[in-house]
């Protein structure tokens, strides 16, 4: 019987496990520059007894910062600082690919330069607030992309796929889900195109396939995987009828051979386990069990076949152990919630492990 604790092969690379530390926004790179810190190098490597780690959500361009104090994969500096991170994951023997998370129309002017403005699909404005150095603030109207930015957007892409591996990252993993860019135009509340980028459901998974083709194309399609959230509300994000869209998405993304799908399940498991079906290379299931964590329980889902790999988040986050605490049962350490975002190394990097 296949467990979570066997090694696997993800796009030539041999993992140690098959249990993911999931990406998780901690808003610590600080400065103008969004520039990963020592801090953060310690952080990930703490988690290298994952079988793989996909870092926090990282910007691809100035614009595509939504959040105060995210890192981004778009200067040399940033790079240079990214190059620690991996480094000190790959001395400790793990796996790390970089998230590249464009917010689109997630953000505020005040955490963008130049008098920038969030961007997206169509000019509505999300429903919320999002948080800045000066508070929450409401979430403005973005600004529509033009096709030539659409173009220049997936370019964006493109160019932060090969930074990361000029960084030392094994691959990158794209946002695909939570309300972000790319799933606004998937969804037609927020994509209300008329032009080959929107109006029908070929026109609004365009996006989301012209993105994974051109990082495939930059830096190999086994050092791409993609992220998808289907129906998931976040950041005032409505779908229906969501075989009509993801069925020919995946169908679509399939002959990229891509080197995982990195699924954030709604309420229906059939439709993950028709994904999974429809998937040719590795499926990684981050499972449903709101309101909990995933938990230990999760890991039936790779011992049934369900997914050949799980995403664990906060418990992750506070267990940098987890992979030998889910192996003997516990114990488990709780998050600190109020830690989660931005602060010093409290809640970061002084999680205890178990003893040798």
């Amino acid at each position: 019987m296949t467990t979570a604790f066997d090694s696997f092969l993800l796009g030539g690379k041999r993992l140690a496990n098959r249990i993911v530390m999931a990406p998780m926004t901690r808003s610590r790179a600080y400065g103008s520059g969004a520039v990963p810190t020592a801090s953060m190098a310690e952080y990930y490597a703490q988690r290298a007894s994952a079988g793989l780690i996909v870092t926090e959500g990282t910007q691809p361009s100035v614009v595509g910062q939504g959040y105060p104090d995210t890192p981004g994969l778009h200067s040399p500096e940033q790079i240079a600082g990214w190059r620690e991170v991996t480094d000190a994951v790959h001395r400790e023997g793990g796996v790390i690919f970089a998230q590249l998370m464009h917010t689109g129309r997630v953000g505020h002017p005040s955490l963008l330069p130049d008098e920038m403005v969030p961007v997206a699909p169509s000019p509505i404005a999300a429903k919320g607030q999002v948080f800045t150095h000066e508070g929450p603030k409401d979430m403005v109207t973005p600004r529509e992309l033009s096709e030539p930015e659409i173009w220049q957007t997936i370019d964006d892409f493109a160019a932060a796929a090969r930074n990361a591996i000029t960084a030392g990252f094994d691959g990158v993993e794209i946002h695909g889900a939570n309300g972000y860019l790319v799933h606004q135009f998937l969804a037609p509340n927020a994509n209300q195109r008329t032009d080959a980028w929107g109006g029908t459901v070929e026109g609004r998974i365009r996006f989301a396939l012209e993105v994974p083709r051109a990082v495939a194309d930059a830096i190999g399609a086994h050092r791409t995987g993609i992220r998808l959230s289907p129906g998931n509300p976040y950041n005032d994000i409505a779908e229906q009828d969501l075989d009509a869209t993801y069925g020919p998405l995946v169908d679509k993304l399939a002959p990229l051979g891509l080197a995982y799908l990195h699924l954030m399940e709604g309420p229906d498991r059939e439709l993950a386990r028709r994904l999974r079906k429809a998937w040719p290379t590795t499926f990684i299931l981050n499972p449903l069990t709101y309101p909990n964590p995933t938990g230990p329980d999760a890991l039936n889902l790779i011992e049934d076949g369900t997914a050949d790999m799980i995403s664990f988040g906060m418990l992750f986050l506070a267990n940098p152990d987890l992979p030998r605490r889910l192996q003997l049962g516990g114990p488990f350490n709780s998050p600190d919630q109020a830690t989660f975002y931005g602060g010093d190394d409290r809640g970061y990097t002084d999680y205890p492990v178990l003893p040798a």
